[in-house]
């Protein structure tokens, strides 16, 4: 990968395919799954993920489970059906908003303190985790994980909620190059284009918990993390704010507890 620019995060989408592909079926083969389990939100990552699923394994082998809460988007779900129709697979639905009011009430959770907006909404993101392994266990299938480079480098994960899984077929990709490849995979550019957001609290934005756009925040990260320039030289080279490209690198290093397997002696 070059160094940030233009084309430092230019993909080779057949090569790119047929890697994730070769992935996703030698990890099934190892674990002897009957198949995978993936939660679809409408949005890129796991449209993508679904898409390489079918192609590694079948239409019949892929599960996708909607997880709404009250505040979701019906356009998501109605985005998410369609792109599961598209691909030919079965779906289940499990509204989550019953078995997270559960949880608030006995945590004794006050929606107007605003230092409980995060924890509450990681609760929801480890609820859908729970709901996926359930049928994941219900059906000996794996959990494909559908978080991406750009998320897991700033830490923009709930851990032990969309952090967990079985496999990561497109965590080694930035959020750039998954549009790149989803469009490539013919999924729907309504879908390719989406503005991300994990719908956790409602009116939840991406730029709530970013420093920056992905198209800008990608060859940052590049800079920062692939090619371990300094701050200052990322801030030259992409033309960012050092102000912006040292809160990146802030959060990249108060997240590594999030991208490592717990501490221990």
């Amino acid at each position: 990968m070059g160094k940030p620019g233009r084309d430092a995060l230019k993909l080779n989408l057949q090569k790119a395919t047929e890697e994730i592909v070769g992935f996703i079926r030698k990890t099934m083969e190892e674990a002897k799954a009957a198949g995978v389990v993936i939660g679809l939100s409408g949005g890129v990552d796991s449209s993508l993920v679904a898409a390489l699923c079918v192609r590694a394994l079948g239409r019949d082998r892929v599960l996708g489970v909607l997880m709404p809460a009250e505040f979701t988007p019906q356009q998501d779900m109605e985005d998410a059906r369609r792109l599961a129709e598209q691909l030919g697979i079965q779906t289940r639905l499990v509204n989550i908003q019953d078995i997270g009011e559960a949880f608030f009430r006995e945590l004794h959770c006050d929606r107007r303190d605003v230092k409980q907006r995060m924890p509450m909404a990681n609760v929801r993101a480890r609820i859908r985790m729970v709901v996926l392994y359930y049928y994941a266990n219900l059906g000996n299938l794996l959990v494909v994980g559908t978080g991406d480079r750009s998320e897991a480098l700033i830490g923009y994960f709930t851990k032990h909620g969309d952090g967990a899984a079985d496999l990561f077929p497109i965590r080694h990709l930035y959020k750039t190059q998954v549009r790149e490849l989803a469009r490539h995979l013919d999924v729907p550019e309504k879908i390719a284009a989406k503005p991300s957001s994990p719908q956790l609290y409602p009116r939840h934005k991406i730029t709530d918990e970013i420093p920056l756009d992905y198209e800008k925040l990608d060859p940052v990260l590049v800079g920062l993390v692939d090619h371990k320039l300094s701050p200052k030289e990322v801030s030259q080279l992409t033309g960012t704010p050092i102000k912006v490209v040292e809160e990146v690198l802030r959060r990249f290093n108060a997240s590594k507890h999030k991208r490592s397997m717990p501490e221990q002696l």
